[in-house]
């Protein structure tokens, strides 16, 4: 259209000619400037790498059992956080492929799921690997879990803990017969509601070790980790061993030194409530409460 106007010799024919040209102009001029470098963007690569670098000092608890002689220590390290993930087991990742490989610590999965990175993180038991490294002028200070024996460094000696677990018999028992791998255990949707808030336990033992009562008698008091495990298998409709289950907590000891402080609750880095299955384990020893039905008929191999 434009090639039509500009060939005709009118007075209309003359204006959509300038008409033409400015519009080509403009358009010119747009790409231009579109095209040209802009000096006023700053060069983002460039930019990093002059960025202010983001120190922050980690204490970090130390003892070599190699070196019984020396008493434990905390050992400062300084780390920019530029350079660094976001969670405290980053920090302790950089320091011991960089820094220090002599740094013993337990880590996996870094996801919260395994519950091998806890410790106590500015006096607060949690896992490192969700852990948010505070990045105000304070050192952050990192020790193992607190009254346990320590291996070395961060790293607890989980040995009494899991003993105690594997005195619950963490699995399922049943009275009734069935042929192993025959047909599968299935259980109604109510049933397994009653699971929620406690199958989540990973078995990190930050909320047994942040009970007062678990540090004073980790040799007879069970503790809040395994005292819920072993609520939840007491109330699992597929388990039919709920009295005998019952019947091992009849002791001044394993499940009655729990004296409700709720440090356990609030410890818990899965947000999950220790302190709840335990007094529902009270309530069911005081015949405050019933025990949970085990209703064959919507448990069992022939339950679709």
């Amino acid at each position: 259209m434009f090639r039509a106007l500009a060939n005709s010799t009118t007075p209309v024919g003359g204006a959509c000619r300038l008409l033409f040209v400015q519009v080509r102009n403009t358009t010119a001029a747009a790409a231009a400037k579109t095209n040209a470098p802009d000096t006023k963007k700053p060069d983002m690569v460039h930019l990093k790498r002059e960025s202010k670098p983001r120190t922050k000092t980690v204490s970090i608890y130390r003892w070599n059992p190699e070196e019984p002689d020396k008493k434990p220590y905390l050992q400062d390290y300084n780390i920019d956080l530029n350079e660094c993930g976001p969670m405290v087991l980053d920090a302790l990742i950089k320091i011991k492929n960089e820094m220090d490989p002599s740094l013993a610590f337990r880590r996996s999965c870094r996801e919260g799921i395994c519950g091998s990175c806890s410790m106590n993180i500015d006096g607060r038991n949690t896992l490192a690997c969700i852990c948010k490294i505070d990045e105000s002028s304070k050192p952050l200070k990192v020790y193992p879990l607190p009254h346990m024996y320590v291996v070395k460094d961060l790293v607890p000696d989980f040995t009494n803990f899991y003993m105690q677990y594997k005195t619950i018999e963490p699995y399922l028992k049943r009275k009734t017969e069935i042929n192993i791998g025959d047909k599968q255990l299935f259980q109604s949707v109510e049933d397994r509601k009653k699971l929620d808030g406690m199958y989540e336990c990973i078995l990190c033992a930050c909320c047994s070790t942040s009970c007062p009562s678990y540090w004073w008698n980790a040799d007879k008091y069970l503790g809040p980790a395994v005292l819920m495990q072993a609520y939840k298998w007491i109330v699992d409709s597929r388990d039919e061993y709920t009295k005998e289950r019952l019947e091992q907590f009849r002791d001044t000891f394993s499940l009655y030194r729990c004296h409700t402080i709720m440090n356990c609750t609030k410890a818990c880095p899965k947000g999950l409530n220790p302190a709840k299955a335990i007094g529902e384990l009270k309530a069911l020893l005081a015949n405050v409460a019933t025990s949970p039905s085990k209703n064959s008929a919507t448990v069992g191999p022939d339950y679709k």
